[in-house]
């Protein structure tokens, strides 16, 4: 798939934009703070209808404007598809083929995207919920089921974490309620952790030849998914229901005194091993990064072999960070097969053929240009 143009109105520091790009690299020239990062941006909302960048929608519209728009005509393998996403501050809108989604969660997926910017470096080194969003947004992408079960999810952790907190300050003393949001976050929350253990099998199966290619053959990458509960890869539905039971029984007493949900999918986390050894705490910024980069190649490899094209690869920054070998096995492997997002204050010291060939584009202060 390839987006052919995009339109955009009130976004940011842009009143009105158009622009065509090609089905390859585009290299998208300026300095900072002026506007390359929230075209590519832009392309990202568009795609999963929130930004990378920031959880406040109101951030996306351009100042002292009551909504902001953005418009895409994409190109895929059964045909063209044309999205809109409208965002003001009652919330968001969004058109497929002109027809308004009823839920996000049936509008995303349409557009398939893997982003790579620096803050993607630490997601060996980083927080666990870096790993927790990595894994929910690359799920969400490809199931719509799973997007809608993570919603539900968060809808009732929301009100589970509110009683708890209730009950702590003695506001409540009824720990019936306690009981059934307990039994519905236990339900959808054993289908999450089944889902992210099928996914993550998956992403092993790409990650680890191409983690062994990019160090040249002397490192073996494995990934491991560590539950907030005793379960292991291949559990039944059943089985992962009953171990929450037993766990939220024993926690319950601990989880009224602290206010809060201690175990669930928003508790969990990912461990990276590289020759056997934690990358996270024993590898080198250079094991870590090459790492990051193995995932993200798994991730466009992935997805194809799910949806059965090609996703749309967000380089946002990213080049700079990497070193000229990891730079161009990155490069070569999106060559020719996967339309690319560059932006970069410079390509000068990147000498590579495929962005010799690229298309590239100049932004000042909220304008864009096409240069070649």
């Amino acid at each position: 798939m390839f987006i052919e143009d995009i339109k955009l109105k009130n976004y940011r520091n842009y009143s009105n934009l158009e622009m065509q790009f090609e089905n390859k690299v585009n290299v998208i020239l300026g300095e900072n703070a002026q506007g390359k990062t929230n075209v590519m941006e832009s392309i990202y909302v568009l795609a999963m209808a929130k930004s990378h960048r920031t959880s406040n929608d109101k951030d996306l519209i351009r100042w002292d404007e009551e909504y902001g728009k953005i418009e895409g005509r994409l190109q895929k393998r059964n045909g063209p598809l044309s999205l809109q996403l409208v965002i003001s501050k009652k919330g968001k809108k969004a058109k497929s083929n002109h027809l308004e989604q009823p839920r996000l969660s049936q509008y995303i997926g349409s557009m398939n995207i893997v982003m790579f910017a620096p803050e993607d470096l630490n997601l060996v080194k980083g927080s666990p919920g870096i790993r927790r969003r990595f894994i929910d947004m690359e799920i969400g992408q490809v199931s719509a089921v799973y997007l809608h079960d993570l919603n539900q999810f968060n809808k009732i952790l929301q009100q589970r974490n509110h009683y708890l907190k209730q009950l702590q300050t003695k506001k409540q003393h009824d720990k019936t309620m306690l009981d059934v949001l307990t039994f519905q976050l236990i339900e959808v929350a054993s289908k999450i952790v089944i889902k992210r253990y099928e996914f993550l099998k998956l992403l092993q199966d790409w990650a680890e030849p191409i983690h062994h290619g990019i160090s040249r053959g002397l490192e073996s990458l494995k990934i491991q998914y560590n539950p907030s509960v005793d379960v292991s890869e291949g559990i039944e539905l059943s089985k992962m229901i009953e171990v929450y039971e037993e766990k939220f029984a024993k926690i319950r007493e601990r989880e009224i005194e602290r206010g809060v949900t201690l175990a669930g999918p928003h508790r969990d986390d990912l461990s990276f091993f590289v020759n056997g050894r934690d990358v996270q705490t024993f590898g080198s910024q250079g094991q870590q990064r090459t790492t990051a980069l193995s995932l993200k190649l798994a991730e466009i490899e992935l997805i194809q072999s799910e949806i059965g094209e090609y996703p749309i690869l967000l380089l946002d920054d990213v080049l700079s960070e990497l070193d000229d070998y990891r730079q161009s096995h990155l490069l070569n492997t999106i060559q020719g097969k996967v339309q690319t997002f560059v932006t970069t204050t410079s390509v000068e010291g990147i000498n590579h053929e495929t962005l010799k060939q690229a298309a590239t584009y100049n932004v000042t202060e909220g304008e864009m240009t096409k240069l070649k």
